[in-house]
């Protein structure tokens, strides 16, 4: 081994060292894609070839798989990967049956669709709620774990624009606040460090209606949710955006960040996890965050991009974070990646190797790019 090979790695341990005080904090987002075995149990349970009880037993070894994975990679903070959810919006809606197949059709660059499930009745609850997946990963480490959640604006797409007799939309979304609530109230009380509440469709909503007003809608739908908590509460809840992520293609890409953000910042949270490292002009959107930033508020940048199949070099991670630390105050400052590696279940289009190895180079280049900053 090389003394250049000996002394990188020395100063990535030394950097790494620093970084479990939590100098710049490191999250990821949640989801790693699924192993092949649980994939295939999960279409054999379908089909009715396996058990329920033989299900659960492929998703507790994807679960401790990914979580032995994800504590070898350094991070402070990890997730059981999302591996028991059928995708990051559809998981509250497990077992329930008040529901249509003909919702809200999502349209992705390359072509491809995602199409939401609708509701049919009244009144809305939820079938799960995120807290037993807090439940069931925290046997298997000792390490903080987040818990991502859906958005109650992402949710409120369910409901038709035809309406449905007997239950009127108002009553609905506050069937609907109460239900995300409780999602998030699940999580901390299993004893979830950080609670991530996905809101993708953020972004999109410029898309769908660039007069901005879709986009208040929702952030107002969400404030009415985090204003269920107090203060201490909301500074472990964050929001994510990003421009969708799924098979390798976007849906809201082509959509500026300036139309987003002083609405994003308008959201009564502590945490904000932003898809940067594909974002054409950084610098341009880091000077608009600095601008829009509350007090107390932190910003994780995305480093790593999970559609990409090029896996980042540590070196790469620091210089984007010295980039962001100089429009952003470090003590305000994080790490994440821009999205998911398979926000649904069912996207292997990234391997499990590549997920992993990215995170890994956002744990060391965070860790480097503290020791830098002399923090």
């Amino acid at each position: 081994m090389s003394f250049s090979i000996v002394r990188w790695m020395a100063v990535v341990r030394a950097a790494r060292a620093r970084l479990a005080a939590m100098a710049i904090p490191t999250e990821p987002i949640g989801s790693i894609p699924r192993p092949q075995e649980l994939l295939r149990a999960m279409r054999e349970h379908i089909a009715g070839g396996i058990s329920a009880e033989s299900l659960d037993k492929a998703y507790d070894r994807a679960v401790r798989d990914t979580i032995e994975r994800f504590e070898a990679t350094g991070s402070p903070v990890i997730t059981d990967g999302e591996q028991r959810k059928s995708s990051f919006v559809t998981y509250p809606l497990e077992g329930l049956k008040s529901l249509a197949g003909d919702g809200v059709m999502i349209p992705f660059k390359d072509g491809h669709t995602r199409q939401l499930p609708r509701i049919t009745q009244g009144p809305f609850h939820y079938g799960k709620y995120a807290g037993e997946y807090v439940q069931r990963a925290k046997p298997f480490t000792k390490r903080p774990l987040k818990q991502a959640v859906i958005s109650a604006s992402a949710l409120s797409l369910l409901y038709p624009p035809s309406g449905i007799e007997w239950y009127p939309r108002q009553r609905f979304l506050d069937d609907l606040v109460n239900e995300a609530a409780a999602d998030i109230t699940s999580a901390l009380s299993a004893g979830a460090e950080v609670v991530q509440i996905d809101f993708t469709e953020g972004r999109l909503s410029l898309k769908l209606d660039p007069t901005g007003g879709l986009l208040k809608s929702f952030v107002e739908l969400n404030n009415r949710v985090l204003d269920r908590f107090d203060a201490s509460e909301r500074a472990r809840i964050g929001v994510h955006v990003c421009p969708g992520g799924d098979h390798d293609s976007t849906h809201s890409a082509d959509v500026d960040y300036g139309g987003l953000l002083p609405a994003l910042f308008a959201t009564h949270a502590g945490r904000f996890y932003l898809q940067l490292s594909s974002e054409a002009d950084r610098p341009r959107v880091l000077k608009q965050i600095a601008e829009l930033l509350g007090p107390g508020q932190l910003v994780f940048v995305g480093v790593t991009d999970p559609i990409s199949k090029r896996i980042e070099t540590p070196e790469e991670v620091c210089g984007r974070v010295l980039e962001a630390a100089k429009f952003l105050p470090v003590d305000r400052l994080g790490t994440t990646d821009d999205c998911g590696f398979s926000p649904f279940a069912d996207d292997d289009s990234t391997a499990r190797d590549v997920a992993f190895a990215k995170i890994r180079a956002r744990v060391d280049g965070t860790a480097i790019a503290a020791a830098r900053l002399g923090v």
